[in-house]
């Protein structure tokens, strides 16, 4: 059973990670982007940023993680097992570049439960080494409620 008690919940910050050339590059591959901001340093460096520039949806390497070892905590009660993906948003302060060590912090938004199905909203602030803002993740997730509904 879910509770109403996890909403304002924050985990400990998680980090750092290290964002590599080769991990921007095996994901623009993996996503099927060709944009040479995310395979040519040079072609990064030209267009103003200081080393390759991740695809906007690299965040999901590593705050899903985060998001998952939260959600398979036994004390939630979450069905991980039947869960489907709501929506899912990215917001950026400045674009993740090669060389950023980032640190994640899930923070429970939201919890409801309508038709039959917990609604979960989550969110991940993302920081780089100086503690600067880099990027929000917001990621709503649902559940069959079952009998607890």
């Amino acid at each position: 059973m879910v509770d109403q008690s996890w909403v304002g919940h924050s985990t400990d910050p998680v980090g750092p990670y290290q964002v590599g050339r080769e991990k921007i590059r095996e994901f623009a591959v993996a996503i099927g982007d060709g944009d040479p901001l995310f395979r040519d340093p040079d072609a990064a460096r030209a267009a103003g940023h200081r080393d390759l520039v991740a695809p906007p949806t690299f965040p999901t390497c590593f705050t899903m993680p985060v998001i998952e070892e939260f959600l398979r905590d036994p004390a939630l009660g979450w069905d991980y097992t039947r869960m489907v993906h709501g929506d899912q948003r990215i917001v950026f302060r400045r674009p993740v570049v090669a060389g950023d060590e980032l640190t994640t912090v899930l923070h429970v938004d939201e919890l409801r439960t309508r038709a039959g199905n917990h609604m979960l909203t989550l969110r991940c602030e993302v920081t780089d080494a100086s503690g600067a803002a880099v990027a929000t993740t917001h990621s709503m997730l649902v559940s069959p409620a079952g009998e607890d509904a």
